[in-house]
């Protein structure tokens, strides 16, 4: 869920990102960081084996890329407890992995405006607007917020097209698409705007109650649309193919991956 407020600050925002960027350095698999990079640790990769099915289906190579992409995730973050003594290093891998799995298509792309992660055990009371949630995306404090809770179920039940981590990070994918930074403008343009002349004319359809693939929730906005369609892009990619063949090719083209041909 994400506060549409926030997107009017963009602008202002990628300023003050170039100037920070610039002082911080690139987040870039192409840097070379002191210490880094460090192979994924054996206990790291026994979480990914056992609870992240994306991973054990990938080729041996691309395998070895994941890890290094979560091994990197990971080390950029901050990954902040709430009303929770600490932050796992299970919840670190899968959040880092649900994040790499969105983003696996574009080796240089780590949500780099998002510095904080911020990881409640179950839903949370926001002050903003005065109602619980269970995750959401807040591009003026460079910060996601997850329940954990709510993110492992969305693992759990991996076919019915709910992945809240995948959800928030989908907002924070098309957020870092629009910040002026070392990650900015990395969706080519013309599959862009094809992908929002196709998700307006669904949009419509579910307004109208005739969409067979997206729960109302898709019908609040093109970011809704959008986060929705991410989550059953994974979840139930035969589906959305079968149903709506140009769209699913659209978001292909978009992410640079295929769910149905993840080797």
């Amino acid at each position: 869920m994400q506060d549409s407020s926030d997107v009017i600050f963009l602008a202002i925002l990628s300023v003050v990102v170039i100037i920070l960027t610039g002082v911080s350095g690139k987040v870039n698999m192409g840097f070379q960081v002191p210490g880094f990079p460090r192979p994924l640790s054996a206990k790291r990769k026994e979480i990914l084996k056992k609870h992240f099915p994306y991973y054990s289906q990938l080729s041996p190579n691309r395998r070895k890329r994941f890890e290094q992409k979560v091994q990197y995730f990971i080390y950029v973050k901050d990954f902040i407890p709430r009303q929770i003594p600490t932050v796992t290093e299970e919840m670190k891998v899968l959040i880092s992995a649900c994040a790499v799995q969105l983003t696996f298509g574009y080796p240089k792309v780590f949500l780099s405006h998002f510095k904080r992660i911020l990881v409640y055990p179950d839903n949370y009371y926001s002050t903003i607007n005065n109602t619980f949630h269970k995750g959401e995306v807040n591009p003026r404090l460079r910060t996601i917020v997850l329940s954990w809770k709510a993110f492992v179920e969305g693992y759990i039940h991996p076919k019915d097209g709910r992945n809240l981590g995948l959800h928030e990070m989908a907002h924070a994918l098309r957020l870092e698409n629009l910040i002026l930074n070392t990650e900015y403008s990395f969706f080519d343009e013309a599959v862009l705007q094809q992908w929002q002349s196709m998700a307006d004319l669904e949009m419509q359809n579910i307004s109208s109650g005739k969409s067979r693939m997206f729960r109302d929730y898709a019908g609040t906005d093109s970011d809704e649309f959008f986060a929705v369609a991410i989550e059953n892009f994974f979840e139930r990619p035969e589906k959305f193919k079968s149903l709506m063949p140009n769209l699913y090719g659209i978001l292909v083209l978009l992410l640079k991956q295929d769910p149905l041909n993840p080797v």
